[in-house]
């Protein structure tokens, strides 16, 4: 199932008549993506939260019959990477109109650093998207990603971040 800008605000629509109180949500990877325009749909959602608002958040989900996979990351660590803790203030906020949302995408910057861990066909093409849309730099880039905690082999994210700078900025 594929999610569009306006699909992805009508859930949280729903979402935020749960909620008891106001949460921050960042929206990472192709969800982030979507909502700022860089692509058209993601085929999931991912966001990242406190581990205080994660709770909260999985108990509207709880609430609400909706059927979509909604994966939760928490206090920056998105898939494998373990973000600085300034990607919390570095993240882009998404006018939505919430009353117990705030809403924010992940930053393009982070967003790449994050898809460097996994880098398939798909993250290249988003990194891509990041990189052009954004005008990020191979300095930018390589600082951000040397303040990244890999869990995993660090050789694997050290071999992808190489192979990113050299397709992108050779």
């Amino acid at each position: 199932m594929r999610f569009e800008k306006g699909r992805l605000i009508g859930f949280l629509e729903q979402v935020d008549k749960e909620l008891g109180r106001r949460i921050k949500i960042i929206a990472v990877g192709g969800t982030a993506m979507t909502l700022l325009d860089l692509k058209p749909s993601t085929i999931d959602i991912d966001f990242d939260l406190s581990s205080e608002d994660a709770g909260e958040l999985e108990r509207a989900l709880k609430a609400i019959p909706h059927g979509f996979r909604v994966d939760i990351f928490r206090d920056g660590l998105i898939f494998s990477q373990q973000l600085p803790e300034d990607h919390f203030k570095k993240s882009l906020p998404v006018k939505t109109g919430l009353k117990n949302i705030r809403l924010y995408a992940l930053h393009p910057l982070d967003i790449v650093v994050t898809k460097i861990g996994r880098l398939n066909e798909r993250d290249l093409q988003d990194i891509e998207a990041c990189v052009e849309r954004f005008g990020l730099t191979k300095e930018q880039i390589e600082e951000r990603a040397n303040l990244v905690e890999y869990v995993g082999r660090e050789e694997n994210y050290k071999t992808n971040l190489q192979h990113v700078l050299e397709r992108f900025f050779s």
